[in-house]
Formats: structure tokens, sequence, C-alpha cells
């Protein structure tokens, strides 16, 4: 048991778990592991340069056992010299305010009680007594769910949580060497009663699935930990990666991000599934809740070559949706209704809010363009019907277009032009008085009040407004 204190130290040599001057909290839950935990580290204070301070959290979900386990926490901690904070946790009352399930509300206090130890006794690490066998429980409870490399590297040695750091010192050494390391130093710990009842998945794991699968391997707890070691190596170097790929690739737009679908297709298979899933937990409010089978979806709609536009519904309300050459995942904003604007008669500028821009009116003098620019178009008054008005597409709108012969629907103008389905709702259309199309901004003008003779004409002008980055890429184009 002499050899614990050097493997401990070799651990954190080689995670970087502290640095001389260093106040770590122990989460000190009373059991061997935890108690074992902090003994050791009062071992290794003076030669490590660390001040070492605990604390226990009282869930009180077990009656006098919950109470007498504090009592036993803050006895421990003066028979070492210890300080100690001892905390309560209404973790029933957390379980009704939130809706969560007694393992998850119990976890989430327990955390908030530690960072609120730490921070007043001002310790930049707390440590927990996390071992072996927890890391082997976890990474084969992750394999029966089915997990990637970040699953199967189980749980992390260290950790950023807010302002401090959580470490797991004890990830190597086994739950039998913590008990015989306890009984050496005659260290009293406390037993906890429900983790012999195999009513949670982790203790039926520890209780039935272990115990069975060590008749194959003796050392499972030894292997399970070490694929732990390697899948989470492994998974930091593609985490690292896919960050970079984010950063060369992935753009923000309104609502959430974009990228070349192009780009996406060049990179390999993995890297395209951690990069959808990378996008996707940037948007959820549910972190966990990102499955292969919403990442595959859509890394499988991606390959196919057709159709060049669709849309899905990923996962906690996003939307994934291809315009093109372009990739979308977004949490779609309240779509705007049908919308009519009367232009008044003495022109001026007209805002339309749902399409992101507005609309220039004035008379000029001078000879008409040519070609004018994509963002206006010229019109003879004359031959005007008024009021103008501009309003969203109708169902089976038509346009007589300038240079062409009869009328073409405006929803073949959107495809030829390459407009997204969902801009297309809020693309304005400026109509005459009797309801014809004169001009759809930013792509076709119709054949009516074309400039004809001396003018004065009506100059009508898009500004583009930034909140709509793909009309203004059209005008540009």
């Amino acid at each position: 048991m002499e050899q614990l204190p050097r493997r401990v130290a070799q651990m954190a040599r080689e995670h970087a778990l502290w640095v001389p001057g260093d106040r770590i909290l122990v989460a000190l839950s009373g059991g061997p592991d935890s108690t074992a935990l902090l003994h050791l580290l009062l071992q290794l204070a003076p030669a490590e340069g660390l001040t070492i301070t605990a604390a226990h959290v009282d869930h009180g979900l077990r009656g006098k056992e919950s109470a007498a386990e504090a009592e036993a926490a803050g006895r421990l901690c003066r028979l070492l010299g210890v300080e100690v904070q001892l905390l309560k946790a209404d973790v029933s009352g957390h379980m009704t305010r939130t809706g969560l399930g007694v393992q998850t509300a119990a976890r989430e206090l327990r955390y908030a009680r530690l960072h609120e130890a730490a921070a007043r006794c001002g310790a930049s690490r707390v440590a927990l007594g996390h071992q072996a066998d927890d890391q082997a429980e976890t990474v084969l409870m992750r394999m029966l769910r089915g997990s990637g490399l970040g699953g199967l590297s189980g749980i992390p040695v260290k950790r950023r949580e807010k302002n401090v750091e959580l470490i797991r010192p004890l990830l190597r050494i086994t739950k039998a060497e913590l008990i015989a390391y306890c009984q050496t130093a005659g260290l009293a710990y406390s037993t906890d009663s429900s983790n012999a009842k195999p009513d949670y998945i982790r203790n039926a794991i520890r209780l039935e699935a272990l115990p069975q699968l060590r008749r194959f391997n003796p050392r499972l707890d030894a292997t399970l930990a070490r694929t732990a070691e390697v899948a989470a190596a492994e998974d930091a170097y593609m985490e690292a990666r896919t960050a970079e790929l984010f950063k060369a690739h992935v753009h923000a737009v309104d609502g959430g991000y974009k990228a070349s679908h192009k780009a996406l297709l060049a990179l390999p298979l993995a890297l395209q599934r951690r990069l959808i899933k990378l996008i996707l937990s940037y948007l959820s409010r549910e972190k966990n809740g990102i499955a292969f089978e919403h990442v595959e979806a859509i890394r499988a709609a991606m390959c196919r070559a057709e159709p060049t536009t669709w849309r899905l519904d990923a996962v906690d309300g996003i939307r994934c949706m291809r315009e093109y050459d372009t990739m979308k995942w977004v949490r779609p904003a309240e779509q705007p209704g049908p919308y009519t604007y009367v232009v008044p008669r003495d022109g001026g500028e007209l805002k339309i809010s749902e399409a992101g821009i507005a609309l220039q009116f004035a008379l000029v003098s001078g000879a008409a363009p040519a070609r004018p620019d994509r963002r206006e178009a010229w019109f003879d008054p004359a031959q005007l019907h008024l009021p103008l008005q501009v309003r969203s597409r109708r169902a089976g709108d038509r346009m007589a277009v300038a240079g062409l012969k009869g009328t073409k629907k405006v929803q073949d103008m959107f495809v030829d032009e390459k407009v997204p389905a969902a801009r297309r709702a809020r693309w304005p259309l400026l109509c005459d008085g009797r309801g014809e199309l004169l001009w759809i901004p930013g792509l076709r003008r119709s054949a009516l009040a074309a400039p004809a003779g001396a003018g004065p004409y009506l100059r009508v002008r898009a500004l583009a407004g930034a909140a709509d980055d793909g009309m203004e890429s059209l005008f540009e184009s």
C-alpha cells in the first residue's frame, strides 16, 4: 500500500493535476474512495506544496444514515487535522422544482455545493474520489448504450468547470486497493447502503454484469480503464481538429450556422460526423440529447447529390437544410405571415421589415441606364397604375418578364436564381395598382412601364439590410 502515494503523484505529474501552492478541496463522501483520497493527498501535501481542505455534502436521502455519514466525515477530518465544510442539499425539493430524477438532481446539487465550498475557501481545484472500478462501470455502461470515442473515454481525469478544475487522481487505482489502504492506515469509512441495490443501471453493472465478465478477463477493470485512457487521448485530438474545421468552414448566420456543402463533403467521414455534432451542440439546449441517429440522418442527406434543396428537423427544434451549395443549421424564427405595403404617392423610403430591406422611390431626370443594377429598376411613371404596392408572393404569381414572351411563374424564377426556399415567403414583390407584377428586387423586372422618351422616371432602389445576407449576395451577383 506504500505504493499508492507514489502512483497518485505519478498520475498528477502526467496529467498536470496540480502545481505547488494549490489549495485543493477534497469532496469527502465518507466512503472508502474519498477517505483514501483525503489521506493520500495529506501524505503528498508537504512534498507537493499543497494545502488540503475538505467538504461533505449531505443529500438527506437516507435519513439517519445520511446524518451518520456527515458526523463520521466531520470526525475523520478532526482526527486528521483537516478543515471541513459540512453542507446540506435539499435533493427532494430540487426534484420537485425541476422534475429531474433523483440521481441527476443529487449530482447537480452536489456539484453546486462543492463549487460554493471551493469559492469560500479559495480552492482552485476540487478532488473527486472516482477510481478504476467507476471508470470500468462508466465505459461498459456507455458501450451498452452505444458510444463513440468521446463516450469510451469515460470519466475525464480533469475537467474545467466554472472557475475551478475538477481532478480525479485515483482513476488508475481499484476500489479493492483503496479499501485495503484504509484498513492498513486504520481509517474508518462509511458504506452507502443504496450501492448494494441494483435499482440503477450503474449499480446493476457493478453488481451483476462486471462479475460475470471478469470470468473471461480477470483484469477487465484495468483493461476498460486503459481503453478509456487511449480513447480520451484520441478523442482530444479529434476534438481539437474539429474545432479547427469549425473555425475554418462554419459561419454564423441569423439563428444558426452555415457551411459550404462542397467543403463538408470533402472531409473524412469521422470529421463530418464530429463537425455536424459540434454544430448541433452549439445550438441545442439539451447537450446530452444529441444521438448518433440525429447526426447520421443529416450526414446521409448531405451526401446525396439530389435534391439540391431540402430540410429536415434534427433535434431539440433545430432545423438542418441544404440550399444548393450551402448547408444550414438554424433554430427557425416564427415565419412572417403574408404582408402588403402601399407605396406613398410622394415616394420616399419604404421599410419592408419582413424582408430586412427598404425600397427607395424617387423621380429622377436624365436617361435611364440601359442595364440597371439588379438593386434597382426604372419605370415610366406615365404608364404606371397607382397606387403601387409591395407584397409577399402568392400562389400562382406570374410576371411578364422583360425580354421574354408571355409570362413566367415567380416560383420558377426563384428556383432559377437559387433563392433559398426559406426566404421565398419573405421576398418582396413590387406591383401596380391593378396587381400586375412590376419587379422582383434583385432578380427580374417586368416588361410593363418600361422607360421611354426623355423622362422623368421613377427609380426604385433596394437597400439591403445586414440582417439578410442571402438577399444581399443576390444583389451583388
